[in-house]
């Protein structure tokens, strides 16, 4: 089949695999075909440029980081909704219409917990999205969108222009894997759905966005030429044969009966996969609609029933401390099981030691509990007049309760970490980057295969990795001596990696790839680095006290002592090949930019470092040279405005030569 016929027929597969996927949960394709598909589609988009369609689902993936986002001024604005915080509250909303047209028909329907935003679409191509903003001007947020699968990129039958509203939001399934992404890497954790979600759409780097697996349930037609509705149902359903993932409503003339529907939902809230906040009640007649107005901030024939906060008391029977991946301490308290927005809540998180004293939560209090963002529980106070007598402070342990090392405090003092070089808690993420590129540099060695020896308990330490047998290692594969011994053969060679890799692979605080090779270039050696006082380790360009304490602090504990002594007797290599011997590039401040032919970036970072020169990402006044290859951009541009020297290719490799 020729390539133009082939794309278009890939696209139409698997565009219609993700409408069934992400907008009908019926998915009609096994997630290996999908792959197999999509990577065909690349391959030939790859080869044929100019055939990509519009709506590829290769656009998906996110395309380049953005400076900033643009302003958008909303052709019809989107307005919010009075809130009302009872059934009184809504009896008399409803009521109020009700007076002058009595058989007034009105639409209910879940109000979900996200952002809100508009996707306008010409001649059924998608063109632009923006959010809401203040309701007359949002911000761009287009090449994030395009990463949501269930917004289609193209419609068949649409009208020549069409703008609809509709609500992003993070899946609680997706905000799950967020958190636990979050937590493995170390990072802070996001306190519920909808701050994850508009935090995600608000990323300046659309690939970003890819990764968080956002959503959008459309709700509401704001402009559509040649077409007119009678009713908001009737434009629902409009919607949905464009295959729009809709919002689903109920409509309801009784004012009884909508009131049963609002509390039902908030009864089943926990089956929905996303989170909702309250519910959405809407005159469905549109030409009523016109006659009731609206005031300067809110349309008169909506209104958004708020669910207050379910909130209730219980004992914290324990507090426990959990060791995640990245060594973080992270308190829990054991509650006495409680029923809460659907849920049987027998824990909730305690977040830190300071969290802990400023509520000044005990073992045995009675306290007030409700789930944050209707997904983590927490505490919100302790009720003092029924302390026990006998309570005591609690305080996070110095030491680590998995392994036993000594307990350290974040730079910003909010968190504890365990040190532990060899900490089973931290096993898995510890050997993951002892064997990463920047690292050891050990192909092959992924975190899956890392994982399955550590489950099968071949290793407990980093170093253990140089101990492998070829049995083994065979054992993870039915057929697998071919690929155990290519990948003992990738880990015996990383035993002649220069010192300065392994001073970054040992994983001590506040060390990353480039003071490691700072290190390795000031003492030669891994032997010297650990004699070093706390004093000299500062005197190293690049560290100051903190770092040079952690530094100082990790080569004497018990742990990491036994690792180097593996490492040592295993053969690896402690010496540098860093140690400076041309100083030419000394005081000097490289910046790489553009497409380098000559040399990867790598490559020309290496030179530099080598001569004692740095390299940095910015241009800046301290910068001494630009290195420009193809298509520089605004680097070389700054540079320019600050006189600074710029080199091509050629000059750099004679400053070299």
């Amino acid at each position: 089949m020729e390539p133009k016929k082939r794309i278009e027929q890939l696209c139409d597969i698997l565009n219609d695999a993700n409408y069934r996927y992400y907008v009908l949960d019926n998915p009609a394709m096994h997630d290996f075909e999908y792959d197999r598909l999509l990577r065909e589609l690349e391959d030939l988009e790859r080869e044929y440029p100019e055939l990509a369609l519009p709506n590829s689902p290769t656009k998906r993936v996110g395309g380049e980081a953005l400076s900033k986002f643009e302003k958008v001024t909303h052709s019809v604005p989107l307005m919010s909704l009075q809130d009302v915080f009872s059934l009184e509250e809504l009896s008399d909303f409803l009521l109020k219409i009700k007076e002058n047209y009595p058989e007034t028909e009105f639409t209910v329907e879940p109000k979900i917990d996200g952002l809100s935003v508009a996707l306008e679409y010409e001649n059924g191509i998608f063109v632009r999205g923006a959010t809401r903003g203040d309701g007359n001007v949002g911000e761009d947020v287009t090449e994030n969108l395009k990463t949501i699968r269930s917004i289609p990129m193209t419609l068949s039958g649409a009208p020549d222009r069409l703008i609809v509203r509709g609500e992003v939001f993070m899946p609680k399934r997706s905000f799950e894997k967020l958190n636990a992404r979050q937590e493995e890497e170390g990072k802070p954790l996001f306190a519920n759905p909808r701050n994850a979600a508009a935090g995600s759409l608000r990323q300046l780097d659309p690939k970003i966005a890819a990764q968080r697996g956002l959503d959008i349930l459309i709700f509401n037609v704001q402009h559509a030429d040649g077409v007119t509705f009678q009713t908001h149902a009737e434009s629902l359903d409009f919607l949905r044969t464009l295959q729009f993932k809709v919002i689903t409503c109920d409509c309801f003339t009784s004012v009884d009966e909508i009131q049963q529907k609002v509390l039902w939902i908030n009864d089943n809230r926990e089956s929905l996969t996303c989170d909702i906040d309250g519910a959405v009640i809407k005159v469905n007649d549109l030409g009523l609609r016109e006659r009731l107005g609206a005031t300067a901030k809110f349309p008169r024939w909506a209104a958004a029933y708020k669910y207050p906060p379910e909130i209730k008391p219980t004992v914290v029977e324990d507090i426990v401390v959990q060791v995640g991946r990245t060594g973080v301490l992270t308190p829990k308290a054991v509650v006495k099981p409680v029923r809460l927005a659907g849920t049987t809540v027998t824990n909730a998180t305690l977040h830190n030691q300071d969290f802990i004293s400023q509520r000044d939560i005990r073992i045995g209090d009675t306290v007030l509990i409700r789930k944050a963002g209707e997904i983590i529980p927490e505490i919100l106070e302790v009720d003092f007049s029924k302390r026990p007598a006998d309570s005591v402070s609690y305080r996070l342990p110095c030491k680590c309760p998995v392994c036993g090392a000594d307990t350290q405090k974040d730079e910003d003092g909010a968190f504890l970490r365990c040190t532990g070089a060899e900490c089973p808690a931290q096993l898995s993420r510890n050997i993951s980057h002892f064997v990463s590129r920047d690292a050891m540099d050990i192909e092959g060695l992924g975190s899956s295969i890392v994982d399955s020896l550590i489950e099968k308990g071949f290793i407990r330490s980093p170093a253990d990795i140089y101990y492998l047998s070829l049995e083994q290692m065979g054992s993870l594969w039915q057929k697998g001596d071919v690929a155990a011994k290519k990948l003992l053969v990738a880990i015996d060679e990383s035993k002649s990696r220069d010192v300065s890799r392994l001073i970054y692979a040992l994983g001590i605080r506040q060390v990353g790839a480039k003071t490691g090779k700072v290190l390795a270039t000031q003492f030669g050696s891994l032997d010297a680095l650990m004699q070093a006082t706390v004093e000299e380790l500062k005197e190293v360009p690049d560290v100051g006290e903190i770092t040079a304490i952690s530094i100082y602090e990790w080569f004497r504990q018990e742990q990491s002592q036994s690792m180097i002594e593996k490492l040592r007797i295993a053969g690896v290599n402690f010496e540098s090949t860093r140690v400076l011997t041309d100083t030419r590039f000394a005081g000097m401040t490289f910046v790489l930019t553009g497409a380098l032919t000559k040399f990867t970036r790598e490559e020309a970072t290496e030179k530099i470092e080598l001569f004692g020169g740095k390299a940095s990402g910015s241009v800046s006044r301290k910068t001494t040279y630009v290195v420009v290859g193809e298509n520089a951009g605004s680097k070389e541009r700054k540079a320019r405005e600050l006189g600074i020297p710029i080199l091509s290719e050629d000059e750099f490799l004679e400053m070299l030569n």
